[in-house]
């Protein structure tokens, strides 16, 4: 299954009653409270040292996935185009790919500080 196809088919589950404004609403927050859910678990398995089910992690993810594409989908945005636009910006970001050249890694890891 491809982005675009998932996204349509993410389609049959929004809920109808809603306006395309009010779906808009819904599915963004539902982006946030998703994404939430998912930082928990992953506080969870980092900080606290706990085991979490890989299960767990794959179903909040696609939570996570449903409410994007329902949210790009509402503003006129196939999911394709996303991921797309996002991988443009990262090759004129990273044309070489990401380095840690000239980043020191105690700016952007929490490894160093252990």
């Amino acid at each position: 299954m491809n982005l675009d196809e998932y996204q349509q088919a993410a389609l049959r589950t929004i809920n109808p009653a809603l306006d395309d404004q009010d779906r808009l609403v819904d599915a963004s927050v539902g982006l946030v409270e998703e994404a939430a859910e998912l930082l928990g678990l992953i506080r969870k398995k980092v900080f606290q040292l706990r085991d979490v089910d890989e299960a767990r992690l794959t179903e909040e993810l696609g939570d996570v996935f449903w409410c994007l594409a329902i949210t790009a989908h509402t503003l006129g945005v196939p999911l394709s185009r996303v991921a797309e636009a996002n991988q443009e910006k990262l090759r004129r970001r990273h044309p070489e790919g990401f380095t840690a050249e000239n980043r020191p890694v105690e700016r952007w890891s929490r490894a160093s500080t252990e």
